[in-house]
């Protein structure tokens, strides 16, 4: 095993291996879920592999979603068996063995709204719903679902209005930290000897003839160009599928449209409840996810065809959940109780309909070119699925005589030895001089990995205390984040590797120098630079601001893009 740290000396020594190391067997280009899923398939095989992103590792999609590891209950009204199975057995195995420090059980209450019949009708959807997810080799990793009167309901949420409904069912699915599973991918695969490198576009492809031979890679942090040869690359690009698709000069077989969702995030003692809810909408549903000390509310689901790297939230957008969540709550919210707002896009495969909402979540796998294997759609639950799948298909143009897929059985990082950590908790609180509820934060982040994080407390005890402006996170976690999880940029720190850009009412203006500068203890930044990022990270949280002011998209578009990306991404002929 290799080291899992992603630190500068680690990301040089990746550059290295990848611009002057001999031919790598898979390039995996994208660093989502599917992507960092990608590359552990394919090492975890015996394949030698690199893995570019062109920002921050789960910098688009797969940091912005609902966070939810679930079957997808309104695919069963679909009729999408296929999917819903599939999904179902993935969150048993991230539950149980590949994540369980990161992914748990989250409670959901779904009001009924129509006597008889509704309870029948949507009472056999949740019970084939939990039926189903026995139908693989794993437990199903969540309790069963139960009846409620309209009493009951109320009690398990009394911000309900008892109006707004005549009983409900109470049903489980799973709940992840997005970003951070992402990171756990990568740092997993790394250690299996993976060659990760974010912050690296890919602005070209080398061919021989039709075939494609490897990529040219604009390194943003150096400015340098560098040419990176695989007999297989991976486009696990998502809703820049296209994009890379063009590099090859031709239609690619499948088309990739994007799909904005947006979310709330609102204090918990806003809505009094002990679980989440799922209301339905006209057009889709609504859900309303306990997510530590605050709610997660979404989602909306509207095409998007303008900028890809920062899709914007609209006035509109944000009055639409708020007007729908009311309908069922005594005390209506308001804008004043937002928190934090993030939206997200979906790569949803091209159909025949024009409603994004009706588009496929499946997923597909295709050879544009020799040599090239575009992997698109799908969700984020069975991103290990969409992984293994793409990897068999660069198998083939390998000639094959490589083993198959081990991912099932390939525990990410932290997460072997993370029971008896947790039992471990009490113990733990008293050797660092922690309360247990800091404990049990930080295993719920790190799993059995919160060593590393221990250790750093060891070597500097002023680590421990919270972060100036943010104290639900300690200051540790900001040095570890730029120390061991790749962050390189101020904005990392803030909104991936944390989650305080969206869990703060200044969005994370108060912390944002105290985080910088214990960045800069780590990667070696002078005052100018503090103050750089610090103001490139201000001026990003305006324009947010700005564009959640806008009533369409077009114009809030346009106030997010006043601010460009942290490290400019400079256009190359390819």
């Amino acid at each position: 095993m290799h080291s899992a740290t992603l630190s500068l000396a680690a990301r040089e020594r990746s550059l290295a291996a990848l611009s002057s190391g001999p031919e790598l067997d898979v390039l995996v280009v994208g660093g989502g879920v599917t992507g960092a899923g990608c590359a552990l398939d394919a090492v975890t095989r015996g394949l030698s592999v690199g893995l570019v992103e062109a920002r921050d590792w789960a910098s688009g999609t797969s940091s912005r979603s609902s966070k939810l590891i679930h079957g997808g209950l309104r695919y069963l009204e679909m009729l999408d068996f296929g999917l819903v199975r599939e999904a179902l057995r993935e969150r048993g195995l991230l539950l149980q063995r590949l994540a369980p420090h990161l992914v748990r059980p989250v409670p959901f209450l779904y009001p009924l709204r129509h006597r008889g019949w509704e309870r029948l009708y949507a009472g056999a959807g949740v019970l084939l719903y939990d039926t189903m997810s026995l139908s693989g080799s794993n437990s199903r990793g969540v309790p069963a679902h139960r009846h409620l009167t309209r009493r009951g309901a109320v009690r398990a949420c009394p911000s309900l209005r008892p109006e707004s409904l005549v009983g409900a069912l109470q049903y489980y699915d799973a709940q992840v930290d997005d970003a951070r599973l992402v990171t756990c991918l990568v740092r997993t695969a790394a250690a299996h000897g993976a060659y990760p490198v974010s912050r690296a576009r890919v602005v070209g492809l080398l061919r021989d003839g039709h075939r494609i031979t490897g990529a040219r890679v604009h390194d943003l942090e150096t400015d340098q160009v560098l040419e990176v040869r695989a007999r297989q690359v991976i486009n696990a690009t998502g809703v820049w599928t296209d994009e890379i698709q063009s590099l090859v000069g031709e239609r690619g077989p499948v088309q990739v449209r994007a799909s904005k969702g947006i979310h709330l995030v609102v204090p918990r003692d806003r809505i009094r409840s002990t679980t989440g809810l799922i209301l339905r909408t006209e057009s889709s549903v609504l859900f309303v996810i306990p997510w530590g000390r605050h709610w997660l509310i979404g989602t909306t689901d509207t095409d998007w065809d303008l900028d890809k790297a920062h899709p914007a939230a609209t006035s509109r957008d944000i009055d639409y959940l708020l007007e729908r969540v009311n309908e069922v709550l005594a005390s209506p919210l308001t804008r004043d109780d937002v928190e934090g707002v993030y939206a997200g896009l979906r790569p949803l495969l091209s159909g025949h309909s024009d409603a994004t909402a009706k588009l496929s979540r499946e997923h597909t796998v295709a050879n544009p070119a020799p040599g090239l294997v575009m992997v698109a759609g799908g969700k984020y639950t069975t991103y290990r699925v969409m992984a293994r799948d793409a990897v068999d298909e660069a198998v083939r143009g390998l000639g094959g005589g490589v083993p198959q897929s081990c991912t099932d059985r390939v525990p990410l990082l932290g997460a072997e030895g993370y029971v008896a950590r947790w039992n471990q908790r009490r113990r733990i609180a008293r050797q660092y001089n922690l309360t247990v509820e800091r404990v049990e934060h930080l295993l719920r982040r790190y799993g059995a990995a919160v060593d590393e994080v221990l250790d750093l407390l060891g070597e500097d005890p002023t680590l421990v205390e919270p972060l100036d402006g943010a104290d639900d996170y300690l200051r540790v976690e900001v040095v570890h984040a730029a120390s061991a999880e790749g962050a390189l940029h101020l904005e990392d720190v803030l909104t991936r590797r944390t989650h305080i850009s969206i869990e703060t009412f200044d969005r994370g203006l108060a912390a944002a120098r105290p985080a910088a500068q214990l960045m800069a203890s780590v990667l070696g930044w002078d005052a100018e630079r503090v103050d750089r990022e610090v103001a490139h990270y201000v001026a990003q949280v305006d324009a947010e601001r700005m564009a959640h002011d806008q009533i369409d998209d077009q114009a809030a578009d346009a106030a997010r893009l006043v601010v460009p990306d942290v490290v400019p991404q400079v256009a190359l002929a390819a």
